[in-house]
C-alpha cells in the first residue's frame, strides 16, 4: 500500500481551517459550547524542555495549527534558552522564558499546557492546569501511581477540558487501520497480545551527595515528591532509575506505549490477575535501583491475555525489532509497531503489510516524528471541535494502570488479584497501599 502518513499529517493539520463532519458529530451541544472557537489561536505553554522537546517543533510550527507558543518553562534554567534557540528554526517569534511553572499556569492568556516533565509531575501538573481552566497534553505515563490516573479521569469530566496523553501510536494511520481490521475480525477472535521492548542502556552512576547544579530549582523539580537532598546525576534523565520518588521504571517509561496498543487491539480494560517476574540482571553494582528486565502477564476476565517482555539493558532482537506488539487471533496474527504492520494468516503466511516509512523515534533517546505530530495536531483540533480525540485521557490512564500494577507486583513480590471493574487490588494490603504515594505537604492531590 502506498505510504500516506505525510499526506495524513498535512490533512490533519489543514482541518483547523474548517469544521469537519467528524468534529461536529463527535460533540454534544453542551460540550461544544466549552471548546475554543474553530478559528481562534491557541496560546500554548510547554513545561519540561528535555529530550521530548523535539516532538513539539513541527506541530507548533505548522501555520495550519494556528497556535502561539507563549511560554517555555523548565526547572533547569539553561534548558530554556536552548529550547528557544531550537524553536527559532520553526517559528518566527520569541516565546517567554519562565522557570516557575506556577506563574505560567496562573497566566489567563495560556489556553493549553504541554506537560513534559519527569513522571512525578505529570498528574499534578495536569490537575493544576485543569483547575486553572487549561487544556492539557501530558506525556506518558500520565500518572505516577494508580490513584492519580483515577483523579485525571474524574477531573477531566469535572472541568470539561481536553486532556490527551502522549500515546502517539493511537494516531498512526497504519495502527488505526489494522486495529480497526482486528476489531472487524481480520484475524478471527483476538485473544492474546505480546508487547515488547529491547534496549541497550548501559551502567548508571551511583548516586552521591552533591550540591544541586547551578540553575536548577531543586525545590521546584521535587514538586509533589517528599523532600530529600540532591544527589548527583538525578535531574538529567537518571531520575528514571533512582528509586520511586520521581520515576516509574522502564514499564512506566516505555511499556506504556506497547501495552496501550495491546489493550486497544484486544478491547480490554482492567485485568483480573497480574503476574510478574522481574529483577536487576545487568551491572549489578551500578546505580540502577529497580529491575531492568521484566516479564509480566495481565489476564482479563474474558480470557484475553497481554504479555510484556521488557529488556532495558539487553538489545537482543527477540521479535525482529526493538519494540512493538504482536496480536494473536484464532485465524491469524498481526505484527504492529511504530513503522506500520504486517498481517499473517494462521499458517504464518504474510497476507498484507502497510509500512509507513515514518521517522518516529524507537528506543533512541529523544522525541519526535511524524506520528507525534499527528497526535499533537489531533489534540489541538480536538480543542477546537474539529476532530474527535484519537485517545482521551481515560484510555491513557487505564493503559498506564497496567504499568503501575506491574511495578506494584515487582515491588511487593506478589502476584495480584484485581477487581476487573476498576483494577483495584483485592488480595494484598501491602500492594494496595501502593495505590497512591506520600506527597510533600501542600502538594496533596485534590479530593473528588
Amino acid at each position: 500500500m502506498k505510504n500516506n502518513r505525510r499526506d495524513f499529517i498535512k490533512k490533519s493539520a489543514a482541518a483547523s481551517l474548517g469544521l469537519s463532519a467528524l468534529g461536529t458529530a463527535a460533540f454534544s451541544a453542551k460540550s461544544y459550547g466549552r471548546i475554543i472557537g474553530a478559528n481562534e489561536r491557541l496560546n500554548v505553554a510547554i513545561a519540561g524542555l528535555g529530550r521530548r522537546l523535539g516532538a513539539y517543533y513541527q506541530p507548533i510550527g505548522l501555520k495550519s495549527s494556528n497556535v502561539n507558543l507563549l511560554y517555555l518553562c523548565d526547572a533547569m534554567e539553561s534548558q530554556m534558552p536552548k529550547a528557544a534557540k531550537n524553536f527559532a528554526k520553526h517559528i518566527d517569534y520569541a516565546p517567554k522564558l519562565e522557570q516557575n511553572v506556577m506563574k505560567v499556569m496562573d497566566d489567563p492568556e495560556v489556553d493549553t499546557m504541554i506537560i513534559a516533565t519527569p513522571d512525578h509531575w505529570h498528574a499534578p501538573g495536569t490537575w493544576m492546569a485543569l483547575e486553572r481552566g487549561k487544556h492539557v497534553y501530558v506525556e506518558k505515563p500520565c500518572s505516577h501511581n494508580p490513584h492519580e490516573g483515577e483523579l485525571l479521569i474524574a477531573l477531566q469530566k469535572k472541568y470539561g477540558k481536553v486532556v490527551q496523553m502522549g500515546n502517539q501510536q493511537r494516531s498512526a494511520p497504519e495502527s488505526r487501520e489494522i486495529i480497526e481490521a482486528i476489531h472487524n475480525g481480520v484475524i478471527g477472535k483476538a485473544f492474546m497480545a505480546k508487547a515488547f521492548y529491547s534496549n541497550r542502556r548501559g551502567a548508571v552512576p551511583l548516586q552521591k551527595a552533591a550540591p544541586a547544579p547551578e540553575g536548577l530549582d531543586w525545590e521546584l523539580f521535587q514538586g509533589p515528591a517528599p523532600r530529600r537532598d540532591y544527589t548527583s546525576e538525578t535531574w538529567d534523565y537518571n531520575w528514571h532509575w533512582y528509586g520511586w520518588d520521581y520515576g516509574t521504571a522502564e514499564t512506566g517509561n516505555n511499556a506504556t506505549h506497547e501495552l496501550d496498543v495491546a489493550r486497544w487491539a484486544l478491547q480490554v480494560d482492567y485485568p483480573s490477575q497480574v503476574e510478574v517476574i522481574a529483577d536487576k540482571r545487568h551491572f549489578q553494582d551500578d546505580g540502577w535501583e529497580m529491575y531492568d528486565t521484566m516479564d509480566a502477564s495481565f489476564i482479563f476476565e474474558n480470557g484475553s491475555v497481554i504479555q510484556w517482555d521488557g529488556k532495558s539493558r539487553n538489545s537482543y532482537s527477540t521479535y525482529g525489532s526493538d519494540r512493538g506488539t504482536i496480536i494473536y487471533g484464532t485465524e491469524g496474527s498481526v505484527y504492529v509497531d511504530r513503522g506500520g504492520y504486517k498481517l499473517f494468516d494462521r499458517s504464518g503466511k504474510e497476507t498484507k503489510r502497510n509500512l509507513s516509512g515514518g521517522n518516529e523515534a524507537g528506543t533512541a533517546l529523544g522525541g519526535g516524528g511524524d506520528m507525534s505530530t499527528i497526535h499533537i495536531v489531533n489534540f489541538f483540533n480536538s480543542i477546537r471541535g474539529l476532530e474527535k480525540q484519537n485517545s482521551n485521557i481515560e484510555e491513557g490512564a487505564v493503559s498506564t494502570l497496567l504499568c503501575h500494577l506491574a511495578n506494584i507486583s515487582y515491588r511487593t513480590g506478589e502476584n495480584l488479584t484485581c477487581d476487573p471493574k476498576n483494577g483495584h487490588i483485592k488480595n494484598s494490603k501491602k500492594a494496595a497501599a501502593l495505590w497512591t504515594r506520600s506527597y510533600e505537604k501542600g502538594w496533596e492531590p485534590p479530593k473528588i
